[in-house]
């Protein structure tokens, strides 16, 4: 789960981490209202979406405090495309207001769950403002991994080899220390998964700030984290995503014509790989899991068949906490329900797949019957074609 960089830095700042002073709007009006508890005569309006690149975008303007208003009034409902939003891009229905620093350099840190070492990764950096995979290509050795244990509290020593690379005085060292102990202790106390400070910079008064923030959060753990479960915002997630997290299910919406539904995610990913193989691109990854319930097979069809650019389907099941024929009978009450009319090839193995195939059968829909995931996937292709 992601949030915005206005609720970022509002947990950062709680944990004693240094932040931009500014304030967040929801309408144009609010800003008379606000603007107040800036001092600056400069001031940086950021429009807030899920999206990197929002400054190419224009959705990060420097302007001077007579210019507020005009500004936001001309970035409230603008559509920003980057290169995270896709061509439908996003609609900026909220904006952050801040001060404006005077910068003297910017630096990258970021704290995250390290799943290859099961450990925490700090990855510090002294070429911030930028992607950090540019520099990863560009200029590797400009950036410094840290890993450490899982633990209740960083090691002075921990810290000292994280902030290193930055050649900080002593004064900046100090806000520093406190900062890489914020990111851990948010990470660990909150469920996130990552948390990115870039640009982290120091302004010409010596003074260290996060200029911007980001964090994302662990799905799996906001049934325990209703605080952070509360900062969702469902403007900025993908309609048929929330719909799927109703039932349960794991669906990521992509850019290609076959429509998939898989039970395992291993099998999901196998399927979306096969059907690159032979020339087409998936749809969707939807992992309907291993004890799905008939409802949420049927749910989980209705899905994929929401996304009009979906030429074909493939359903791919191997039974084995889960049933075929539960599945089948899924799959032919939401086709009947919804009246499919795109091409849909079914490959059913292990547990019940016999009664799988003769509910299928005895369906009268038009059901192409695979042997294999490679016989799977060439059907569905020159379906489609």
């Amino acid at each position: 789960m992601n949030i915005h960089e206005h609720q970022a830095k509002e947990i950062l700042s709680k944990f004693g981490a240094p932040v931009t002073n500014g304030f967040v709007i929801f309408k144009p009006q609010e800003v008379n209202e606000k603007i107040n508890k800036l001092k600056s005569n400069k001031l940086v309006v950021k429009a807030q979406i899920h999206a990197g690149g929002r400054g190419k975008a224009g959705g990060v303007k420097l302007v001077d405090r007579s210019e507020v208003n005009s500004v936001v009034q001309k970035m409230f409902g603008k559509v920003l495309v980057t290169h995270q939003t896709g061509p439908e891009g996003k609609k900026v229905k909220r904006i952050y207001i801040q001060e404006a620093y005077d910068i003297e350099k910017e630096f990258y840190l970021s704290c995250l769950v390290d799943r290859e070492s099961s450990k925490i990764a700090f990855i510090s950096s002294t070429e911030g403002g930028v992607d950090i995979e540019s520099v990863a290509k560009n200029n590797p050795k400009k950036i410094l991994t840290t890993k450490v244990d899982l633990k209740d509290n960083l090691s002075d020593e921990d810290i000292q080899k994280i902030i290193k690379i930055f050649s900080f005085d002593k004064h900046q060292k100090k806000d520093a220390e406190n900062l890489v102990n914020a990111l851990f202790n948010i990470l660990i106390s909150k469920d996130a998964s990552l948390i990115e400070i870039n640009p982290l910079v120091i302004t010409k008064q010596k003074k260290l700030i996060c200029l911007d923030a980001k964090m994302n959060f662990d799905d799996n753990a906001m049934y325990r984290r209703a605080e952070i479960l509360k900062l969702r915002d469902l403007n900025e997630e993908e309609p048929a995503e929330i719909e799927a997290s109703k039932f349960g299910l794991a669906y990521i919406k992509l850019n290609g014509s076959i429509g998939c539904m898989v039970n395992g995610a291993g099998l999901a990913m196998s399927t979306m790989d096969i059907i690159k193989l032979y020339g087409e691109e998936p749809a969707n990854f939807l992992d309907v899991g291993g004890g799905a319930t008939k409802e949420q097979v049927s749910a989980a069809f209705k899905l994929i068949l929401s996304d009009k650019k979906v030429k074909g389907i493939l359903i791919n099941i191997f039974g084995g906490i889960m049933q075929c024929d539960v599945l089948a009978q899924g799959v032919v009450e939401a086709a009947k329900e919804i009246n499919i009319k795109v091409p849909l090839v079914v490959r059913l193995a292990g547990t019940n797949f016999e009664k799988g195939k003769e509910i299928l059968d005895k369906s009268e829909l038009k059901i192409l019957s695979a042997s294999d995931l490679n016989d799977a996937a060439k059907k569905i292709v020159n379906a489609i074609k």
